[in-house]
């Protein structure tokens, strides 16, 4: 799947505010859709590239050897979903804002697991 179908079947998952994949070694987005008043995808890029840095340090320093599958942040009213792509050898994460009242959490990331696997880059 490309990228700008992997962005598409993500904002069609019940309650996507917006959808980025972004590259945490640079904090660039290869990729947005959607956003919002708001949501600024990129600076949400940016600022979550942080999340996955800091989360994949803490993971090495307790020497853990395992793997991020995904980060849940719960806002009042917003999910938001990071998930690093297992298939990719980069350095690469999807990020998507959900709205809570719309949406159903499980799914989504039962939908972004399934668009994560089946993701070419």
């Amino acid at each position: 799947m490309t990228v700008e179908t992997a962005l598409k079947e993500a904002m069609a998952i019940d309650g996507a505010l917006g959808v980025a994949l972004v590259d945490y070694e640079s904090g660039m987005s290869l990729g947005t859709l959607g956003g919002e008043a708001g949501l600024d995808l990129e600076v949400a890029a940016a600022g979550n590239t942080e999340v996955v840095r800091a989360k994949i340090r803490t993971l090495a320093t307790l020497g853990m050897e395992d793997t991020i599958e995904d980060i849940l942040i719960t806002l009042g009213r917003q999910y938001h979903l990071v998930r690093p792509l297992a298939s990719s050898s980069g350095s690469l994460f999807l990020y998507l804002a959900l709205d809570r009242g719309r949406s159903n959490l499980a799914l989504a990331r039962h939908s972004l697991k399934r668009i994560e696997s089946s993701l070419d880059i």
